[in-house]
């Protein structure tokens, strides 16, 4: 099906989400695998979910417009989650670093979110536009969490 360009805007900005979303819940999986902290164990598998279900929401938006929704994580989260081995390699898998590393990726994913969210060019649905911005305030909410624990990780 051919699309016009602002389709083709919007696809190409629904994938990047979805790659940062599969990077989010490949990262969390990976932090999940370096560290031994009972709570950390308890609240990744959270973030994996949220990330697994907003790739959904957005592979179906995607589909909407004409598109084939992105099914990989992106390069960047490819040599970030390479680096998280490295890292925990020489770091063990201390509270603080795994924390920092989540944190981190969770940047990333603000980042990502805030550019489609601002990009006027875009002119998303209000479906659409509504979808993406509760996917937001999810991921700020978990950053938020993350950096917390991460703050508190440092005074202990």
């Amino acid at each position: 099906m051919a699309t016009t360009e602002t389709a083709e805007d919007q696809i190409s900005a629904l994938n990047t989400l979805i790659k940062i979303n599969n990077d989010r819940a490949a990262g969390y999986k990976k932090s999940l695998e370096n560290t031994e902290e009972a709570d950390l164990k308890a609240l990744f598998p959270g973030y994996i979910a949220q990330s697994q279900k907003n790739s959904t929401e957005l592979e179906a938006f995607v589909k909407s417009l004409g598109g084939e929704p992105a099914d990989s994580t992106s390069v960047t989260g490819d040599i970030h989650h390479a680096w998280i081995d490295v890292k925990s390699a020489f770091t063990g898998k201390g509270r603080h670093a795994v924390l920092a590393e989540c944190e981190s990726g969770e940047d990333v994913a603000k980042k990502a979110y805030k550019q489609a969210l601002t990009d006027t060019d875009l002119n998303w649905s209000t479906t659409i536009s509504s979808s993406i911005n509760s996917q937001n305030e999810g991921i700020l909410k978990a950053h938020n969490e993350v950096k917390a624990l991460r703050d508190a990780a440092v005074q202990s």
